[in-house]
């Protein structure tokens, strides 16, 4: 157990390698409760979302999620984060857990900035959430709710009840798997947790902590907020360019980073695999021909792969698959490759 964002967090259960290898052959259970939720809501929410968030999300329907970014006016990071349409004015956003005070300060401010009637409410404390995770999730979870379950799409949700406690069922997730997350009033959240374990056990089903979460999310190259982005990082630095609503007429960052998209940037996240016996990790030097060229933001030793993989940012110019770097290991540097991302991708079902 460590401290995480203000809590007291699971590193691991039964050690990291089981429990990243059952998400990826059957399925794990994570408890993310820590994640903070903010409402907005009332007239003038869309133009609310709008103006603080990255992507469009005026192409969401309701019971639809997108992935964004939630940006500073010099188009970088103060969170990334998932948006909810839960209603034609009423709009959900999942923060990161150490973020929570930092982004509803951000949030409640620029919200009445581009509407002044919409409602923003800090409604973390209203909801725990849990993830299963893996290809037997669906198999699992399907026997604990009477929720149309292959009906919902990816990044879609739905409302019901599982295992008796009334919800809400999204296919999202952190781990590149097939998956669930489910939030549920923090009251009830034992007894789903414990339900979901029971129902999972046959199947192989696993409870697992940040350890395993971190481990997946990296092979399928899933940016972790502090380490791969942040407020000193641009959306269009880090390849996330799908993230951004490029027709949207307005929004916070939204000049700097169309000047990006067309001019450039000086720096971009990659991909890398580790080509000698070692391990680059967040904050090793990168090199090129000798020359300090960037930094490793995330990196490890996968598990499922195998491989010794990291995220880094390099000039623009070394980012095509194959380009040779050297990651400084202390004081010694050790052969890498770029490689492109993500690292994983799952299996398509038959």
């Amino acid at each position: 157990m460590v401290p995480f964002g203000g809590w007291d967090m699971p590193v691991e259960y039964s050690g990291i390698t089981a429990e990243h290898m059952a998400v990826r052959t059957a399925a794990g259970l994570f408890d993310v409760s820590h994640m903070g939720e903010v409402e907005i809501a009332g007239k003038g929410a869309l133009e609310a979302v709008q103006h603080i968030t990255s992507n469009d999300a005026a192409k969401l329907q309701v019971g639809q999620i997108q992935y964004s970014g939630l940006t500073s006016p010099e188009g970088t990071f103060v969170d990334d984060l998932l948006v909810y349409r839960f209603g034609p004015s009423h709009y959900l956003l999942v923060i990161n857990a150490g973020n929570i005070d930092k982004d509803w300060d951000w949030i409640a401010a620029r919200a009445k900035e581009a509407s002044p009637d919409v409602a923003a409410v800090n409604s973390s404390s209203r909801y725990a959430l849990i993830a299963i995770q893996g290809p037997k999730a669906q198999e699992i979870l399907q026997t604990l709710t009477a929720i149309d379950l292959p009906a919902i799409k990816y990044y879609w949700f739905a409302h019901g009840e599982i295992a008796g406690v009334r919800g809400t069922v999204s296919r999202t997730g952190y781990t590149g798997e097939d998956g669930f997350e489910i939030m549920i009033p923090p009251a009830m959240a034992a007894t789903v947790w414990d339900a979901l374990l029971r129902a999972g056990q046959p199947h192989g089903l696993i409870p697992a902590g940040l350890g395993a979460r971190d481990t997946l999310r990296l092979e399928a190259a899933m940016r972790l907020h502090g380490n791969d982005i942040d407020d000193t990082t641009t959306v269009v630095e880090a390849d996330l360019n799908w993230i951004v609503g490029w027709g949207k007429t307005e929004f916070l960052g939204r000049d700097v980073l169309h000047a990006q998209k067309a001019n450039g940037t000086a720096r971009t996240l990659v991909g890398f695999e580790m080509t000698e016996r070692a391990i680059g990790r967040h904050g090793h030097a990168v090199f090129h021909n000798g020359q300090p060229v960037g930094v490793v933001t995330s990196g490890t030793q996968t598990p499922f792969l195998k491989k010794a993989i990291g995220m880094a940012y390099v000039p623009p110019a070394l980012k095509a698959p194959g380009t040779e770097i050297e990651i400084d290991i202390r004081g010694r540097r050790a052969k890498a490759v770029v490689v492109p991302m993500p690292f994983y991708k799952r299996p398509k079902k038959s």
